[in-house]
């Protein structure tokens, strides 16, 4: 086996990222306060063609060096907007049919690998504050809530691995069912 160089990776252009059919996927970010992590979410957006990112709250927004340094210039691809209420995002993307998925432990929370997709259907994965996680509110007015299966002593991750996850294992599945 031989690694391959970058020019051997065919990768978008801004323009043809910009242009390309997007995953039925949405990320909400609920009070981050890592710019490291809002970095990396852009990024794992990125290579997942997610379609928006909403930044919600104390979440901080680009252009910030700290962001740039592990997104990597995609926060210049993957859409996003800044609102103050994560909870007014939540209810305008219900109103538009979007399924709220918030990714948190809670009573009666769906394991990750048993979530089911539903044909043509849009996702709209929230995801919380590093250490308070998904505001109650939001829980409480989710389609679902989904659960990462953990088996260790630590039963947390770190919200950029989170979501590196739960949007490749909704991106499969998504994928599945075109």
């Amino acid at each position: 086996m031989r690694k391959l160089k970058n020019s051997e990776l065919n990768r978008l252009s801004v323009e043809a990222f910009k242009a390309t059919e997007k995953t039925p996927l949405i990320i909400v970010l609920d009070n981050i306060r890592s710019l490291n992590n809002i970095g990396s979410v852009f990024r794992t957006s990125d290579a997942f063609l997610v379609e928006k990112i909403y930044l919600c709250g104390i979440t901080a927004t680009p252009p910030h060096k700290d962001i740039h340094k592990t997104a990597l210039g995609s926060t210049d691809t993957v859409g996003w907007e800044y609102a103050e209420n994560t909870l007014e995002v939540i209810n305008k993307l219900k109103a538009e049919n979007i399924k709220i998925c918030s990714i948190e432990q809670a009573e009666k929370a769906t394991m990750l690998n048993n979530f089911k997709i539903e044909p043509n259907t849009k996702y709209a994965l929230v995801f919380g504050n590093e250490v308070k996680g998904v505001a109650q509110n939001v829980v409480s007015e989710s389609d679902y809530v989904i659960e990462i299966p953990q088996f260790g002593t630590k039963h947390s991750l770190n919200i950029s691995v989170s979501c590196g996850v739960v949007v490749w294992d909704v991106f499969s599945k998504l994928s599945s069912i075109k």
